[in-house]
C-alpha cells in the first residue's frame, strides 16, 4: 500500500512539473471593424453634385445610369430632375438638365420677421382675432406647349389608346391598322434613332424636328430609313407591324424637351 501511494505521489509531481515547463498563450481574434464585416469600410453614401446651368444631349447608346455616373449624379436624381418616368427611357437628341428644376429658388432663405416689417423687432401681437385665410384656388392644368410645326397623322386607322399624363405605359397614342401599311413622318426632321434596342417599343424610329420637338414611331414591321436621314412630312419611314406588342398598330409619341405630350393636341382633327 505504501509503495502504491508513493508511486501516485511521484506521478502527480511529474504532471505538475511538465505543466510548469509549458507556456500558455491566449490568442485574441482580430477585432472586427465597427464599420463592416472583414474589416471593410462601407463606401460612403453617394450624394449628387448638381451642375447648375449645365445640360447634356443624349447620344446613341447612352442610358440614364451612364449619364448620371459620368456627371457625379445618382440615376434617380437625374430621372427626377428631368421628369423621366420608369422605365427611365431616354432618346438620342434629348436634352437633360444636370441640376434640379427651380432648386435655387427653393433654397432662398426666408426673411426674418424684423426684415419683413422693415425693422429689427417683430411686430407686437394683436389681441384682435384674425380671420382664417381663404383656401387657395386649385392650380390650373399647365397649358400644352405651343408648336409651330405642321403635324400630320403618321398612319391611317383608329386610335385605340390615348395619352395619359403620368402613366409610363400611355405616353402617346396607339393607332390600329394592318401589317405592312405605311407609317409616315409626322413632320419634317432628321432620323436620330432607327433600331430595336429600347425595350417595349419593338422596331422603333425617332425623328428630331428641332431642338425641342421629337416624334417616335414604335412596333413597326420594317424600318425604311437609317439614322441621319432627312425626312419630309408625309414621307413613308416604316411599315406597320406588331413587334413588341400583340397586335398590328403604331405607337406614336410627340415629345417636347424630352417630355411626352398629348399627340391629339397637335395632330389635325379628323
Amino acid at each position: 500500500m505504501n509503495a502504491m501511494r508513493a508511486n501516485r505521489i511521484i506521478l502527480l509531481l511529474a504532471v505538475l512539473l511538465l505543466a510548469g515547463c509549458g507556456h500558455t498563450r491566449v490568442v485574441k481574434p482580430p477585432r472586427e471593424a465597427a464599420t463592416g464585416p472583414h474589416g471593410a469600410t462601407p463606401p460612403p453614401v453617394r450624394v449628387s453634385q448638381p451642375k447648375y446651368g449645365a445640360t447634356v444631349v443624349v447620344q446613341r447608346g447612352q442610358t440614364v445610369y451612364r449619364i448620371a455616373t459620368e456627371n457625379g449624379i445618382t440615376p434617380l436624381d437625374l430621372a427626377l430632375w428631368n421628369d423621366i418616368p420608369p422605365p427611365y427611357t431616354i432618346y438620342p437628341g434629348q436634352r437633360l438638365r444636370l441640376y434640379p428644376k427651380n432648386d435655387r429658388d427653393s433654397q432662398a432663405p426666408a426673411p426674418s420677421p424684423g426684415q419683413a416689417q422693415g425693422g429689427s423687432r417683430p411686430p407686437a401681437a394683436s389681441s384682435a382675432p384674425t380671420a382664417p385665410a381663404p383656401a387657395p384656388a386649385p392650380a390650373p392644368a399647365p397649358a400644352a406647349p405651343v408648336s409651330t410645326l405642321h403635324w400630320q397623322w403618321p398612319a391611317d386607322g383608329s386610335v385605340v389608346a390615348t395619352f395619359q399624363p403620368g402613366d409610363p405605359t400611355r405616353q402617346g397614342v396607339d393607332i390600329a391598322g394592318k401589317a405592312g401599311q405605311p407609317v409616315r413622318a409626322a413632320a419634317d426632321g432628321v432620323v436620330v434613332y432607327s433600331g430595336n434596342g429600347l425595350v417595349g417599343y419593338g422596331e422603333l424610329i425617332i425623328v428630331k424636328h428641332n431642338d425641342q420637338w421629337l416624334s417616335a414611331y414604335g412596333h413597326n414591321r420594317a424600318r425604311l430609313v437609317n439614322e441621319g436621314a432627312l425626312v419630309k412630312a408625309g414621307q413613308q419611314i416604316a411599315e406597320m407591324g406588331h413587334t413588341g406588342t400583340n397586335r398590328d398598330m403604331l405607337h406614336f409619341e410627340i415629345r417636347y424637351n424630352g417630355k411626352p405630350v398629348d399627340p391629339l393636341q397637335y395632330l389635325p382633327k379628323r
